[in-house]
């Protein structure tokens, strides 16, 4: 499966630090950091670097193929089937699926249902305790038995006393043995685990190389729409600068429907139309989780509005539909929170047409 995370090809702007970190291994005289860091934002293919560079070092014949792991040899046939002994991940729901991993592929065939019971239990699994980090103990240190390679991802979920222990092993290191520390958000980690890794440069993206790859990968998807240089250059500015984020924007069934949340909002203000009946219309049209991510990015720009900035969605007209009356921006605020304490709701199993018919509520409300 040439697909897999592993074996994926590298992304563009991530080349010169490939040939950075490869030569390093390749040359006698240098040799690997024994911690790495792969930090930032979420959209910059910090995982699928990772992936790809422990897929490498793992495989038989990297020596052979400086710009990726065979794919055929043993150790590659091991990874495909998730049952590598030289490798180790933490969390275990961090374990790759799909175009993000190489795991459970059974997975994609699961009921709705199923999905998001998995999905509230990935969410409550996703922390590193302590037992875990004890629990690589052996692997690290069994001695004599090659190459060995720790994953840590979301490493910002440690516990205090995970990471403290994970500082032994970081602060002795061993012989072939590699952690490589994936994060979103780097500063929830503390200052002495960033203290004791070397991060990768994965943050900084040419913006020409950016716009070039999300146009040509836009513009080889079946979704074609709004996929002009003003389209995208909006797009990656939405995703921060990052390049898969903006992607998976564009892609996302709720973008195409900007305009119409700010026209059930103009409606449900002026009392044209009712909070139930935009409730269920809305419920036709998005899960209440991708409602709720149509909302934040709309709130966002009629903050900005509110208070003198240009909206960054410059394809919807902001300044008209906000010209005879502005939310405060401390009701936004408010609708903002109401919109994170929703999600946790939803992880509780709130029902989702409750969900829905109280937002649509505090959407006429402002």
């Amino acid at each position: 499966m040439t697909d897999d995370i592993y074996f994926a090809p590298l992304l563009p702007w991530q080349h010169g630090l490939w040939s950075q970190l490869t030569m390093r291994v390749s040359t006698p005289q240098q040799s690997l950091p024994h911690a790495l860091l792969a930090a930032g934002m979420q959209g910059m293919g910090k995982r699928a670097f990772v992936w790809r560079l422990v897929a490498w070092l793992l495989c038989r014949t990297r020596d052979e193929h400086p710009l990726g792991a065979c794919g055929h040899c043993e150790s590659c046939q091991w990874l495909r089937s998730g049952t590598h002994p030289s490798l180790q991940v933490l969390p275990i729901v961090s374990m790759p699926v799909s175009a993000d991993s190489a795991h459970h592929k059974e997975a994609a065939s699961s009921t709705a249902k199923e999905k998001k019971s998995a999905k509230a239990a990935s969410n409550a699994a996703l922390k590193i305790k302590v037992d875990d980090i004890r629990a690589l103990q052996p692997f690290i240190y069994q001695g004599g038995q090659g190459m060995r390679i720790c994953v840590l991802d979301h490493a910002e979920k440690m516990t205090i006393a995970a990471a403290n222990a994970l500082l032994k092993t970081l602060e002795e290191p061993q012989s072939q043995v590699y952690l490589l520390l994936i994060s979103d958000v780097p500063a929830q980690l503390l200052p002495t685990i960033k203290s004791r890794v070397q991060q990768l440069a994965l943050q900084t993206i040419d913006r020409a190389i950016s716009l070039d790859y999300v146009t040509e990968t836009l513009g080889s998807t079946a979704n074609r729409e709004a996929v002009g240089t003003d389209a995208i250059k909006q797009l990656i500015q939405l995703a921060n600068g990052a390049p898969l984020a903006a992607i998976a924007l564009a892609q996302a069934s709720w973008y195409s429907k900007r305009a119409l949340w700010l026209t059930t909002w103009q409606a449900l203000r002026s009392g044209k139309r009712s909070s139930v009946a935009a409730s269920d219309y809305w419920q036709t049209q998005l899960s209440i989780a991708e409602f709720i991510e149509l909302s934040e990015l709309m709130i966002i720009d009629m903050r900005r509005v509110g208070v003198g900035f240009g909206a960054q969605q410059k394809d919807i007209n902001f300044l008209t539909a906000l010209n005879d009356y502005k939310p405060i921006d401390t009701a936004l605020e408010a609708f903002a929170h109401s919109l994170q304490q929703t999600k946790i709701a939803l992880q509780q199993n709130v029902q989702e047409k409750f969900a829905y018919d109280k937002l649509m509520q505090e959407l006429a409300d402002l």
